[in-house]
């Protein structure tokens, strides 16, 4: 089969190697120069494991191509909207610019029977919208939802063998002819077993931002339960522990620390809020600002208990960050809780090193006055106290032997609870975690 991909961002550029990967021929589509030269020889303009070497196959293969003409798109059979959908300056909402542009650009390149396929996170309502467009311009032609679910880290596997796949159509029946196209893309997952849902527009643009809501939820909850058992002297990943043995809670994602960032979850869950009261159902998701609250708060407390660590002052202390990126395995620092937090506690007066495998070059254009070390030994060198706040494997596994006599002083602060504290205590360092007595 024939595909586009619209835009070649994150999702764009993972969708389009992948669908290339599952044998479909793919060109992939997008404004920036840069970008699409980049991807043509074979280099990912963000880290992804293992994407680069996947683009170098499909590529040598002649499946997938890279352009930014619009009038490759012409002659596809399907056509995938893949452009981002960022918190609009100013407001929680979506900004739409990127979506709009791209299915108008799109228009004068549809062909009867072509399925346009919306990827992007969007506000509920807005398929329904860009449905009767496409149809005005093209009445054979059909526009289906089918929201993606990447973890950043894992989206190759995401991509090719996803745990489900939602497809959003018009009347939300089986027997609407954009689900056997769909079928057809996907026929290799479905072949091994991944559920497919069908569901009307509404359901599908849904199904996203619902999602990213529980899992934001579950986690600014266990980060509320942090607190309550730094109050009470409690040990919040024990907690976690026991309640997560409930098969009804789970133990996913019930992981206390410094709270959620990243390009999708704060930015989608503010969108939900906005939409909803666009809508009139604003009293539905009033719970969510609290949920955003209790995130944003987590990094302030790892400030103060930094303070703590440090004696009671930050002023001329030097903090060694260990972690730029929002998670491990992505270079991607937007709204980054470990740079937020490095660049608090530089306002506050501390000579503040960050550190990280990837993101060094991301985090040096969001917060230039920073001071970025890409050598781990030399980043904690003569430091006051080290702060884990990106849980990289090699930062998990520092052995606090070793290390003891490359810093000033033996303090460390666990921001995702991932080390052994007895181990780290043994070893002779003040050890700190999150909800930990």
């Amino acid at each position: 089969m024939r595909i586009s991909v619209i835009g070649c961002g994150y999702l764009g550029a993972v969708h389009a190697a992948c669908m290339a990967k599952l044998g479909h021929e793919v060109v992939g589509i997008d404004v920036d120069d840069l970008k699409i030269a980049d991807l043509s020889n074979a280099t990912a303009p963000f880290y992804e494991p293992g994407l680069e070497a996947l683009l170098r196959d499909v590529q040598d293969t002649g499946r997938l191509s890279f352009t930014t003409d619009m009038a490759a798109a012409a002659g596809s059979d399907v056509h995938f909207i893949c452009v981002g959908t960022p918190q609009k300056k100013g407001e929680n909402g979506a900004d739409m610019t990127y979506v709009d542009a791209a299915l108008h650009t799109l228009l004068p390149y549809l062909a009867p029977g072509n399925i346009v396929v919306g990827k992007s996170t969007v506000p509920v309502g807005t398929a329904a919208r860009l449905a009767q467009l496409v149809e005005s311009r093209e009445p054979s032609a059909h526009l289906v939802w089918n929201p993606e679910f990447l973890r950043e880290g894992h989206a190759l596997a995401d991509t090719l063998n996803p745990d489900r796949l939602v497809y959003g159509v018009s009347d939300g029946l089986e027997d609407h002819p954009a689900v056997a196209v769909l079928d057809d893309v996907y026929a290799g997952s479905l072949a091994s077993g991944t559920p497919r849902l069908v569901t009307d527009h509404p359901t599908a643009e849904l199904v996203k931002t619902a999602a990213n809501s529980f899992l934001a939820t579950k986690i600014s909850f266990i980060n509320a339960m942090a607190e309550v058992c730094e109050a009470a002297g409690a040990d919040v990943t024990r907690l976690a522990d026991a309640i997560g043995l409930d098969d009804r809670i789970g133990r996913k994602f019930l992981h206390a620390g410094i709270g959620f960032g990243g390009g999708c979850l704060p930015k989608d869950i503010r969108a939900f809020m906005a939409r909803a009261g666009e809508l009139g159902a604003d009293q539905a998701l009033t719970f969510l600002r609290e949920v955003d609250a209790i995130n944003m708060r987590r990094r302030t407390r790892v400030v103060e208990l930094t303070r703590e660590l440090c004696g009671g002052m930050l002023l001329g202390k030097r903090i060694t960050v260990l972690g730029a990126a929002f998670k491990p395995e992505s270079d991607d620092v937007r709204d980054s809780p470990a740079l937020s937090i490095a660049a608090q506690l530089q306002l506050q007066g501390a000579v503040v090193t960050v550190t990280d495998p990837k993101a060094l070059a991301n985090a040096a254009r969001r917060f230039p006055e920073l001071q970025y070390v890409p050598d781990l030994d030399a980043a904690i060198a003569n430091a006051d106290a080290l702060l884990l706040l990106t849980e990289w494997q090699q930062y998990r596994a520092i052995d606090p032997y070793e290390i003891g006599a490359q810093v000033s002083s033996l303090r460390i602060l666990d921001g995702r609870n991932v080390l052994d504290a007895a181990k780290w205590r043994a070893a002779g360092w003040t050890y700190r975690g999150l909800g930990r007595p």
